[in-house]
């Protein structure tokens, strides 16, 4: 599976593109294109590479990850897959960017289907299964393409870091747990995409990352 990533929006987050050489099926994770360049440019993408959305999946719907759902969602006419458990989070999308100073625009997309851990997603002849990684926030999911060899971490794990859990819903013994339990025991090789930042691997964060 050949994975695209893309810096969006002043924050920035890592908004991932996801395809099937042969099939030329695709994912979009996370889209957190905020301005209109930056959803020039995924689209160019997609359609210079000859890619046709099958999925638009999120790891968690903070604000920063979501602001580019609903172009996705109207342009290539998908639903969102997400956790019902963040749902709550999409009610308050105003206020969450109201507290970082950042204008909301556009209107909220809605999950139109319901993520549960060890949910898979085929793109031709590869799946991504769905990880649930609570803490970050209570909904919080990792993607993770055994064939391919990584994990979409999401929020929940960064390059010699951790992601945040003083948001609503956020806890930082579920976070650690979740991480302890479910990235780690992945084999050590396994890259890891984060949600913000670099990429990194499994092995050199379960020896070396000082949260855990």
């Amino acid at each position: 599976m050949k994975i695209s990533r893309f810096h969006f929006n002043m924050l920035p987050v890592n908004t991932y593109l996801l395809w099937d050489a042969d099939s030329r099926e695709c994912a979009v994770v996370d889209a957190g294109c905020y301005y209109p360049k930056e959803e020039e440019a995924l689209s160019k993408f997609i359609e210079g590479n000859h890619l046709t959305v099958k999925y638009l999946l999120a790891t968690h719907l903070h604000f920063d990850h979501c602001f580019g759902n609903t172009f996705v969602a109207q342009k290539y006419g998908v639903e969102l897959y997400a956790s019902k458990d963040d749902e709550f989070l999409l009610q308050n999308m105003p206020e969450q960017c109201r507290a970082f100073g950042i204008p909301f625009q556009g209107r909220v997309q809605p999950i139109g289907r319901y993520i549960s851990e060890k949910d898979r997603f085929t793109l031709g002849n590869e799946e991504l299964t769905a990880i649930a990684v609570p803490g970050h926030s209570p909904g919080s999911l990792a993607f993770y393409a055994p064939e391919s060899g990584f994990v979409l971490s999401g929020d929940a794990l960064f390059q010699m870091s951790i992601g945040r859990t003083d948001l609503p819903g956020g806890n930082y013994r579920q976070l650690i747990e979740s991480i302890q339990k479910k990235l780690l025991t992945l084999p050590d090789d396994t890259v890891v995409y984060t949600g913000h930042g670099p990429e990194t691997e499994i092995g050199i964060e379960r020896t070396g990352n000082p949260f855990l």
